[in-house]
């Protein structure tokens, strides 16, 4: 009798283990893959560096950059690689003075349009448009989620001008006026800058620095454009 209470007693537990051992749900781990597509976009304020005294830049030169970046992480590391396509706005305006690019001319005229304390000009401005590739090599605090935490990028951009203009706003008998002036023939048609960008989650600030003149030699004044300003990114 007790042999043959034993043997059940130790069927019921071995019964009670495969039930327990079965109940037990299946744990998997779960893993979080980054988007490797990154849509960013700038706002900045926009100046010259190395202007000229002849040169009257005034109010507050904006911009506009938008692109589309691909990611290529660095193998398990907090770190990637980027490299997209975009466009680049870029606006400078002039104090009491206009940029003349309709003459004959070989060089861009600056041409003061305060005489005599008469000024019948209110807007006049400079807008220059790019085509561009930026490049980073970016650092996530967050490599689960990149919409969170610390990041940071330095890189380069490098554009290619698809267009300028100027763009003024006078008074001819009464009537303001706007006059729009095309031509790409004073700028360089190529153009490199460093960046870097530092933000939280999906802002930042971003600056760039031009390398290379916005005039070609000797047809206008020796200027660097830079850009300062807050960057938005995100999927």
């Amino acid at each position: 009798m007790l042999a043959i209470a034993l043997a059940f007693s130790l069927g019921a537990q071995a019964q009670e283990s495969t039930t327990d051992t079965k109940s037990e749900p299946t744990k998997k781990k779960s893993v979080i893959k980054p988007s490797r597509d990154f849509l960013m976009i700038q706002l900045s304020y926009d100046n010259w560096a190395k202007t000229p005294d002849n040169v009257k830049i005034g109010g507050i030169g904006r911009g506009f950059n938008a692109y589309l970046c691909y990611d290529f992480p660095i193998s398990r590391s907090n770190f990637s690689f980027a490299a997209g396509i975009g466009v680049s706005s870029n606006n400078i305006y002039f104090d009491d003075q206009r940029l003349v690019m309709n003459t004959s001319s070989s060089t861009a005229v600056f041409q003061n349009v305060d005489t005599n304390g008469t000024n019948d000009y209110k807007k006049n401005k400079l807008n220059t448009t790019y085509l561009e590739a930026p490049f980073e090599l970016r650092f996530f605090g967050n490599k689960e989620n990149r919409n969170r935490g610390f990041k940071m990028a330095i890189g380069m951009k490098v554009g290619i001008l698809v267009g300028a203009h100027t763009k003024d706003k006078h008074n001819v008998g009464g009537t303001y006026v706007v006059e729009k002036v095309n031509t790409k023939r004073y700028f360089e048609t190529w153009r490199f800058a460093p960046t870097a960008r530092i933000g939280w989650g999906n802002f930042g600030i971003f600056g760039s620095y031009n390398l290379s003149q916005l005039f070609k030699n000797g047809a206008g004044p020796e200027v660097y454009p830079y850009s300062i300003g807050i960057s938005i990114t995100g999927l």
